[in-house]
């Protein structure tokens, strides 16, 4: 991220750091999910004694520049939210770190528990 010097190049390394440090916990937990909302989503669900919802909103926020700066011509990523995204995913990194530390296996099957009640929930 620091190496690129495209603002595009910068806001998609700084967004594929925040959601691969995401990927990584999910992959801890033993969920594999490929598509980047859903991944969002299950964090949000799953994930929410670890974060606060000012950071599922930043990752989300982050999820939407990344995907105007790539695939939209005519939209652009306000100054601030791209200073953000640049300051924020380090730190982000850093945070996933530590709940991978922290991550045991007690504390992975209560959250495989929660999945397994809320598709066994949606079945009903």
């Amino acid at each position: 991220m620091r190496v690129n010097i495209v603002k595009d190049w910068k806001i998609s390394t700084a967004y594929y750091t925040i959601y691969f440090s995401l990927y990584a916990l999910l992959t801890k937990i033993g969920v594999k999910c490929e598509i980047h909302s859903c991944t969002i989503e299950y964090a949000k669900r799953f994930l929410k004694d670890y974060f606060e919802d000012v950071e599922f909103h930043f990752i989300e926020e982050c999820f939407k520049a990344r995907v105007d700066s790539q695939y939209y011509i005519d939209r652009t990523v306000p100054d601030e939210q791209y200073q953000k995204m640049l300051e924020k995913a380090p730190e982000f990194l850093v945070k996933c770190k530590s709940i991978l530390i922290k991550l045991n296996e007690k504390k992975v099957n209560e959250i495989r528990d929660n999945l397994e009640r809320e598709v066994k929930s949606s079945y009903k």
